[in-house]
């Protein structure tokens, strides 16, 4: 129930509806204007009312105070306390907490002291934000929207200079503030700096804001955009503004085409387009996939014509060693130890296929005493209990072919498949492994799983699209069970994601030495760099020792939120980032999120994130699988424009690469654009801008 107090009269409506919360006017208004009070109570008027505010005379006309006059109801009950009383409690709770806030920022006086001076305000406003959440102010909140008050569920930007307004507001409304416009119109500016503040970190990581409003469009670039030297042009048209590139594939040689193809666009176009370039960090990946055959033909690589590319390769061991991650080969053929120990570099193996011709391959190299390639010009039948020859000068060896596996690129699994994982130098026989013809082992790209894992623990791949379930394991296998894949069946490739969201896995932490490798390239290249799998203060520091010995002050660093073990850190995270210069943002990279923390804890983990963020004035990146049907397909569906929605509330939204990517982000444009002229179109002309409102 609310009432007007108007001249000594009061007037009562139970439907009286105000066009704008008092947050939303200034503090000081000009014009022709009356004062006004308006509470929560009887009909009656009061010497002092619980809440006062300047009003537009002229929003209330005659005619609708006589409509409240002629309806008043007669059954209102008396109020059980003096509005001024209430309010005074009011106050009194907002300056505990504020005192509250003060102690917790001495506490952390240390650590803010560490922060560089770009960040030190923010980390201040970081350090007051966790405090106001360890506090139980859900009456508070209550009580402050009960008198048309702001939340403090909603005041993260700017949490002090928020309470300091509140609390002079409320000094106002009890007749007890000492302030003057001076000090009021400090409060003021303290809180549109805050508020600002976002605005200018996420302008020095990502740019300058495009048309499309103060959202900006990141798209994943890998070869394609080489053999179509235009596709980046038309991203960049379309919308996009940063192109990222993912270490964990390719090269360098192909990184330095997509850079210099995104540089030389950019200023083509004459719109700003920014390099991030993501570290593939400890993170478990499939490597090679084998499917265990009985035949096979081994081929080389061919143009249309029919003129050869390159050799096929192949790799000869006796012990079930794989070849090297740096060796592309296209089978693995495990030989007898008595052959194995004849073959030198230069040799000439024979191949004898099932029609009795023979197909000579030549060895090339040696890796230690691991196994050596070889590489084959010619189409070659092998079978398993094949013979293999070499021509010696004064001998001739020969031995059998005793297992063949074919390397895919991707493999198609089913629900009650049974794969194999192996470490990365091991494909071995062993009582765990599945010898059926077309079985599947799949090498891993860290060793650190095998002594951690348990049978019965779950196991997901490539972000969770397939699922498996742990049967058995060893030294150097882990038998999986598929529980989940699509019912048409699920493509598995290679560098695929690997999760184990149950098992107590001690993965490596930091940067691995292919990050450090490919760190020297990202520094001398990109503007972002995103840490990968990063979990938490220490990674942190061993992140910016690498960047001191670079020198690299400028370089934007991005710190991917992929595990719960990172959520749960994010404060120290940002809070050690913050005591360097860099640029500083966060992904949220959802697809390793689901997997390691359940799909039914995704979208509170989301907001959470993003209130941390906030409160520390740091962009966030909204990533994984957004549009990605569209993209796809080339249609969208309704959820993906739903999660659009949603995504607007970041400084970034990542689309990851496909078919119809220039349609998905030209699509993402409009929406940004349309979000942007609606929220114009609302704001009414006689108000003040977002940043400097209270």
């Amino acid at each position: 129930m609310l009432s007007l107090n108007l001249s000594g009269r009061s007037f009562c409506s139970s439907t009286i509806i105000f066009p704008y919360q008092m947050k939303h006017f200034p503090l000081q208004m000009k014009g022709n204007l009356r004062s006004y009070s308006i509470y929560v109570g009887r009909l009656e008027p009061y010497e002092k009312s619980c809440r006062s505010f300047v009003c537009n005379e002229k929003s209330t006309s005659n005619s609708s105070i006589k409509h409240y006059v002629d309806h008043k109801p007669e059954d209102v009950q008396p109020p059980s306390a003096h509005p001024v009383d209430a309010l005074a409690s009011i106050l009194e709770e907002l300056k505990a907490v504020r005192r509250c806030l003060l102690a917790s920022e001495n506490r952390d006086l240390c650590r803010l002291n560490l922060c560089h001076r770009n960040y030190l305000d923010s980390a201040m406003n970081l350090c007051h934000h966790l405090a106001l959440k360890c506090l139980d102010l859900q009456r508070l909140n209550e009580d402050l929207c009960s008198v048309g008050l702001q939340s403090l569920e909603s005041i993260g930007p700017s949490v002090l200079p928020c309470i300091d307004t509140i609390i002079q507001l409320l000094e106002l409304s009890v007749g007890t503030t000492t302030a003057g416009e001076e000090g009021r119109n400090e409060r003021a500016a303290a809180a549109s700096a805050m508020r600002e503040r976002g605005f200018s970190h996420a302008t020095a990581l990502f740019g300058p804001y495009q048309d499309s409003g103060q959202v900006h469009v990141m798209v994943t670039a890998g070869k394609e955009a080489i053999s179509n030297e235009t596709l980046i042009a038309d991203l960049l048209k379309a919308g996009a503004d940063v192109i990222r590139i993912n270490c964990a594939h390719d090269d360098p040689t192909v990184w330095s085409e997509i850079v210099r193809i995104a540089r030389q666009s950019s200023a083509s176009l004459g719109k700003s387009c920014r390099v991030l370039m993501d570290l593939a960090g400890p993170k478990l990946r499939t490597a090679s996939l084998l499917v265990n055959k009985i035949a096979a033909v081994v081929s080389p690589e061919s143009d249309d014509s029919g003129d050869m590319l390159s050799p096929a390769r192949i790799w000869l061991c006796c012990d079930g060693r794989s070849p090297p991650s740096n060796e592309s080969c296209h089978a693995i053929l495990r030989i007898g130890q008595e052959l194995f120990g004849e073959l030198r570099v230069g040799d000439t193996v024979s191949f004898v296929d099932p029609t009795g011709g023979r197909r000579p391959v030549m060895v090339v190299e040696k890796y230690c005493r691991s196994g050596y390639v070889a590489e084959c010009s010619e189409a070659a039948h092998i079978s398993l209990g094949g013979t293999l020859q070499v021509d010696k000068e004064d001998k001739k060896v020969s031995g059998q072919i005793l297992k063949i596996l074919i390397v895919e690129r991707y493999i198609t699994v089913e629900t009650g498949d049974v794969l194999t994982l192996t470490r990365s130098c091991c494909v071995a026989e062993n009582d765990l492994h599945d010898d059926r013809h077309d079985s599947t082992i799949i090498t891993c790209s860290s060793d650190h799983i095998f002594n951690s894992v348990k049978p019965g623990e779950p196991i997901a791949f490539d972000d969770g699209k397939i699922w498996g379930m742990i049967q058995a394991k060893n030294s150097n296998a882990i038998v999986v069970m598929i529980v989940q894949a699509n019912a048409m069946g699920s493509k598995l490739g290679t560098k695929k994601s690997i999760n184990l969201p149950k098992s107590d896995t001690k993965l490596l932490r930091g940067l691995t030495s292919k990050d450090l490798v490919d760190l020297h390239f990202v520094a001398a290249n990109a503007d972002i760099v995103g840490i990968s799998f990063i979990r938490d203060a220490n990674d942190m520091a061993s992140v910016q020792r690498e960047l001191e010995k670079r020198n690299v002050p400028a370089l934007g660093l991005m710190l991917k939120i992929e595990t719960r073990e990172a959520v749960d850190n994010l404060p120290q995270l940002l809070l050690q980032a913050m005591q360097s210069s860099n640029p500083i943002g966060v992904m949220i990279a959802r697809g390793d999120l689901m997997v390691e923390c359940g799909w039914d804890q995704l979208g509170e983990i989301q907001k959470e994130i993003m209130a941390v963020c906030s409160a520390a004035h740091i962009p966030v990146t909204w990533a994984t699988e957004v549009l990605d049907i569209l993209i796809k397909s080339g249609f969208p569906s309704r959820a993906e424009i739903t999660d659009v929605a949603n995504a607007m509330k970041a400084s970034c939204i990542m689309l990851n690469k496909g078919k119809h990517v220039v349609d998905a982000v030209a699509a993402l444009d409009s929406m940004l654009c349309k979000h942007t002229d609606r929220r114009r179109k609302k704001m009414p002309p006689n108000l003040p801008s977002k940043s400097s409102r209270l």
